[in-house]
């Protein structure tokens, strides 16, 4: 909890009380020991007394902006320095205030810095009234000294099939992303890492005078919140991680993962959709309704169908709808439109209306900036990617057969095969810090094996499964999970044992809608490919 003995022991001792424990914690094979100089170097970042000012004209008052200074490399805490923009929406009451609330919608690539305001009209009261709700940008996001390449449209678009006469191709693309970004962002790439952003989130927690600090993460979210945990465990208070990312599958067994939680989910579509024949016509078995799918896919590779004015390839059909398939009810109507659009029937799609996305108070982001941030987490934080484009050929034949929905794009060539190496090592994820994970059964980001996965690692941790949940994100979609999450937030007080719980006969057919811009969160066809 925060007191004025904490504020003053931060601002008088703080190279002496924080140092030693910010650092020590970071230290891994490829960061030297801190010495008495890097030390002293550090504590000027922990004593940063925020600017805080009106975000924008147009949002509340209470709602309030900063920029604070972080170093580039955390072995070399007296070199260069990035910017991290970090937001607040301070509660209103003293009696119930535990501390800080840090908040991240996932990505890698989202920026977190609007996410006090959008939650600041989701999230019950009780927990509104405990914390101050504290948002900011990662580094290498939005305002926080954002990286770009300098990437194209055609070559943001990383979601590519195997094919024997494309690869080649392909194979040009992702070296050529990887040449542009160092060409743009050299060494700094090795540093828009998961690590230090963890790092940056405990220079956070010290600028604002706290001891522990309580997280509410989503996504990719959960991951940095579990790698803060391991990092910092006696710093973190109250963790709430929202739709799990599995540790120690970082970052290519991730992106595999959406085809294996695929497959699954498209066959109990099909069970569900021919129940419905009636409603649906695409078919009165599972292999009526399959059959129907694969014929528009092989129909639209031949000629490509017009879907209100785009025109979709068999892939471009298979990547859309991958996701689509977590939810049975959007997928039934997700297909029924592309039915008609091959019988050359104009229709609309009938998808849901997307959330609004947030204000932004960006300037100068550039516009490859969550592709770029996106890569740079991804190959900073897994040394070990591939380096022969051959394995990745291989792997994609192969997952293709397995996983004839996605398996070719999920283990095709990505950037990551030509990425510089030199960064620290994939954090192990193994401890007992308290947490709480929330899943549900029938998330295409982050499939439950995903969420499960995270659960072995943080053995303190309880874990929160909604049965029939569908989409990507639980907190805030009034699922079951919900109250047990705000009881946590609110009193600390976490399940005895892991909870299993069923979602609204309607929540389990249609994905849930969450206020923010997470990725897969706003209808169809197909999420932004994030986590």
């Amino acid at each position: 909890m925060r007191s004025s003995r904490t504020a003053s022991l931060l601002a008088a001792g703080a190279a002496a009380v924080m140092v030693p424990v910010l650092l020590p914690a970071t230290a891994s094979a490829t960061t030297p020991a801190p010495t008495t100089a890097t030390a002293g170097s550090l504590a000027r970042y922990l004593t940063q007394k925020p600017a805080w000012h009106r975000c924008d004209p147009d949002t509340p008052a209470s709602y309030q902006c900063a920029t604070i200074k972080v170093p580039l490399d955390y072995g070399h805490p007296g070199g260069k320095k990035l910017d991290l923009a970090i937001s607040r929406w301070k509660t209103s009451t003293k009696k119930q205030h535990r501390g800080v609330l840090l908040l991240n919608p996932g990505g890698p690539g989202g920026s977190g810095l609007d996410m006090p305001l959008y939650l600041g009209g989701e999230l019950p009261t009780s927990v509104k009234n405990t914390y101050d709700l504290v948002g900011f940008d990662p580094r290498g996001v939005g305002q926080s000294s954002p990286v770009g390449c300098g990437l194209t449209d055609g070559e943001q678009n990383w979601q590519r099939p195997y094919k024997k006469e494309t690869f080649a191709k392909d194979v040009a693309w992702a070296r050529t992303v990887a040449v542009k970004c160092y060409a743009r962002q050299g060494d700094k790439l090795r540093h828009i890492s998961t690590r230090d952003t963890a790092r940056d989130m405990d220079v956070i927690r010290a600028v604002l005078g706290e001891k522990r600090i309580s997280y509410l993460g989503y996504s990719y979210g959960t991951y940095l919140g579990a790698v803060y945990t391991q990092m910092f465990p006696h710093r973190a208070d109250r963790f709430v991680l929202d739709s799990a990312v599995d540790p120690a599958r970082v970052w290519r067994g991730m992106i595999q993962v959406w085809a294996e939680g695929a497959e699954p989910a498209f066959a109990r579509w099909t069970e569900w959709t021919a129940e419905r024949n009636s409603a649906y016509r695409l078919g009165a078995t599972p292999q009526a309704v399959r059959k129907t799918f694969y014929d528009l896919v092989a129909q639209a590779d031949r000629k490509p169908i017009d879907v209100d004015g785009m025109r979709m390839t068999g892939d471009d059909i298979r990547a859309t709808s991958r996701a689509a398939f977590f939810s049975v009810r959007d997928a039934a109507e997700w297909v029924v439109t592309l039915k008609k659009a091959a019988a050359g029937t104009p229709a609309g799609r009938g998808l849901r209306t997307p959330a609004p996305l947030p204000p932004s108070f960006a300037r100068t982001t550039p516009e490859d900036n969550g592709d770029a941030a996106f890569w740079s987490v991804l190959c900073a934080d897994q040394r070990d990617w591939p380096r022969d484009p051959e394995r990745y050929r291989a792997d994609a034949i192969r997952d293709k057969k397995k996983y004839p929905l996605y398996g070719d794009f999920g283990s095709s060539i990505k950037p990551c095969a030509f990425w510089k190496t030199g960064g620290e090592r994939t954090t192990k994820v193994d401890n007992k810090v308290r947490a709480l994970i929330l899943q549900n059964e029938w998330d295409p980001q982050t499939p439950l094996t995903s969420g499960q996965g995270l659960r072995r690692a943080m053995k303190g941790a309880k874990m929160v499964t909604v049965l029939g949940g569908s989409g990507h994100g639980v907190y805030g979609t009034k699922s079951c999970a919900d109250k047990t999450a705000t009881t946590y937030l609110a009193t600390g007080r976490l399940p005895s044992k892991d909870i299993t719980c069923k979602a609204a006969p309607e929540a389990a057919g249609r994905a849930g809608l969450l206020p923010l811009p997470l990725p897969g969160s706003r209808g169809l066809p197909g999420p932004d490919s994030r986590f």
